[in-house]
């Protein structure tokens, strides 16, 4: 099956919902800084300056991916989710490759994520790409116990 990932657009606001709800109520994880960018994906991360993808896989969103922009010349990679039955597929390698690719694109010096120790998947694709573990601190997220970051 052939997989496309594609710019987000208003259209795709309940799926980008739904694909982080189900992992981050999955783990636990979903907390009120989640709620607040999931409700409004335009205004918190596209209108400040970031970017938010969707895989697609036969006419169905099966995964996202957003950049948010922390501030000049560095961004979070945030948001990355793909539905149960899609993974293992490379998916997430093929967001995470866009992620980078377009950072790189806008200048970018570096990427930060937050994360959790349950999520040792998503981690260890952090580090195949070249993140590093860093002190965790100023988490906007209560249950992140899990900084890193990649510098471009």
């Amino acid at each position: 099956m052939e997989i496309t990932i594609i710019p987000y657009t208003r259209e795709h606001h309940e799926a980008f919902r739904q694909l982080n709800l189900e992992w981050l109520d999955h783990y636990h994880l979903t907390e009120s800084h989640d709620l607040m960018i999931l409700d409004d994906p335009e205004g918190t991360i596209i209108q400040n300056g970031g970017f938010i993808w969707m895989a697609e896989a036969g006419g169905e969103l099966v995964g996202s991916a957003a950049l948010i922009k922390e501030k000049e010349r560095e961004y979070e990679l945030a948001k990355m989710a793909v539905t149960a039955a899609h993974r293992g597929k490379g998916i997430s390698k093929l967001l995470i490759e866009k992620c980078i690719e377009k950072a790189k694109k806008v200048g970018a010096q570096k990427l930060s994520l937050f994360s959790n120790h349950q999520l040792q998947t998503a981690i260890n694709l952090y580090e195949k790409y070249g993140f590093r573990h860093v002190e965790l601190h100023k988490s906007p997220f209560e249950t992140a116990d899990v900084r890193m970051e990649l510098v471009l």
